[in-house]
């Protein structure tokens, strides 16, 4: 019978890689946004099922939840943040996922002011009034900013809020600054009429030694151990994507709009743009490839996390993220202008 269903299959011009596809759960960090282009467009495309790969793709509850979902055996890979891999590390080393193409190569984290508030560096934040959301990295974090920067703690002060209130209490003016995330915070103000660019000062913890790295595409250690090779197609099919948007945007925002229709074309392609320009490239970046990461900055950044989130344990840096599964250097190449 096996004989007989393989002979159909290549009469029928089916190629082995179509008869052992690979099914791959995948989740997204947040609701469809401009920044999932790449993992749409490769789905969109087809690249992922030129890899072998059958890959379903849900939106996500946030970017830490990225990891827990991966955990909880739910799904094989998804887009989130490398932080909430070191947290999680440190306490079940052996079922968080790992880091296998990391693509936003700098940190979202920001405090939002207006700029009639004068915050600039941290030494501006002293005896002002901030909204953070409780548990985001942003909010962990500005205690390891401060103490980097010489900022007395006691000299500010930070009011819990949902994260849906913070644009609005800083347009009010009922805080001074808010602790955010710029890739979320500069649109959520463009949707409430605000010029991000023009009134509003952002002090990036990138700027100010919180060097971190962020999203990118992580997969569970099931997944690495049983299927090496379903991995490696993953970070192909992902990276020609990232390839392939930095010369046509286009081509990514008709990818986010195939998949979720009620995504907003104008508003995504300048979320996607935002994250190619502030997120994805930088020297590092040029010099190292998409997808990988340097291993003293990797280093550093557990340690600021294990201060941030106060880990008893630090996780070693192989347990949070491996380039075995990245093309060659030569592959990883971006060519892009960035937006202003």
């Amino acid at each position: 019978m096996e004989r007989l269903v393989f002979a159909a299959a290549i009469g029928l011009g089916l190629s082995s890689a179509a008869l052992a596809e690979t099914d791959i759960r995948f989740t997204l960090g947040w609701k469809t946004q401009g920044s999932d282009a790449p993992f749409l467009l490769a789905l969109d495309k087809g690249y992922f099922k030129e890899e072998g790969l059958n890959v379903t793709i849900d939106q996500g509850e946030g970017s830490a939840a990225t990891v827990t979902r991966i955990m909880s055996g739910a799904y094989d890979a998804g887009f989130g943040d490398i932080n909430a891999i070191i947290q999680n590390a440190a306490t079940r080393p052996d079922e968080t996922p790992v880091m296998v193409y990391q693509l936003w190569n700098k940190p979202p984290f920001t405090i939002v002011s207006k700029k009639e508030t004068g915050i600039q560096t941290p030494a501006d934040l002293v005896g002002k009034k901030l909204g953070g959301a409780q548990g985001t990295p942003t909010t962990r974090l500005v205690t390891v900013l401060s103490r980097l920067n010489q900022v007395d703690m006691d000299k500010l002060s930070i009011d819990n809020m949902a994260p849906n209130l913070q644009e609005p209490m800083l347009i009010k003016g009922d805080i001074d600054g808010a602790l955010v995330f710029n890739i979320t915070s500069w649109f959520n103000l463009v949707n409430n009429r605000q010029d991000p660019a023009k009134d509003y000062n952002w002090l990036n913890f990138g700027d100010f030694g919180l060097d971190l790295y962020s999203n990118g595409m992580m997969v569970s250690q099931k997944l690495i151990a049983d299927n090496p090779e379903a991995v490696k197609g993953l970070v192909r099919a992902v990276n020609r994507a990232v390839i392939e948007i930095g010369q046509d945007p286009q081509a990514g925002v008709d990818a986010v709009i195939a998949y979720d229709n009620l995504a907003k074309p104008d508003l995504e392609k300048a979320r996607m743009l935002f994250s190619y320009d502030k997120l994805i490239t930088s020297d590092e970046m040029a010099r190292i490839g998409l997808g990988d990461v340097d291993d003293a900055r990797l280093t550093r950044s557990i340690d600021i996390v294990a201060e941030g989130y106060g880990l008893e344990t630090k996780p070693e840096a192989e347990r949070i993220f491996t380039r075995a599964f990245l093309p060659a250097l030569a592959d990883r190449t971006l060519v892009y202008t960035a937006t202003e």
